[in-house]
């Protein structure tokens, strides 16, 4: 696990998040989130989280996925009425999820360069 890149993951997706949700709420009217919420949130969480791929050089379709499954537990705040009580819940695994991936990253770059050596 590396720490670092998860507390900067962490960090970038909720401030990214907070950024996004403000536009979106002085932006758009309260209809929109009735309407098209369901396809709003989860893309723009996307969107969140491919910028953090890019800014902390990690590889984008696992960032993705790490975002998919991170926000299973804001699916559920969302079910149980309680929209943003989730998120942060969803930001700290998201976190864990891309430092997990920087080690991973690391370990199987070395390996790469060991056998070409």
């Amino acid at each position: 696990m590396d720490r670092s890149v998860a507390r900067r993951a962490a960090l970038l997706q909720g401030v990214a998040v907070a950024v996004v949700a403000v536009v979106f709420a002085v932006t758009l009217p309260h209809s929109f989130f009735e309407d098209a919420g369901w396809a709003a949130g989860p893309g723009a969480w996307a969107a969140c989280a491919a910028l953090c791929a890019v800014v902390l050089r990690l590889p984008l379709v696992p960032v993705l996925v790490g975002a998919a499954v991170a926000g299973l537990p804001s699916l559920v705040t969302v079910v149980l009425g309680a929209h943003w009580l989730g998120v942060p819940i969803a930001v700290a695994v998201f976190g864990l999820w891309c430092g997990r991936l920087a080690v991973r990253g690391r370990t199987a770059r070395t390996r790469t360069h060991e056998a070409m050596a």
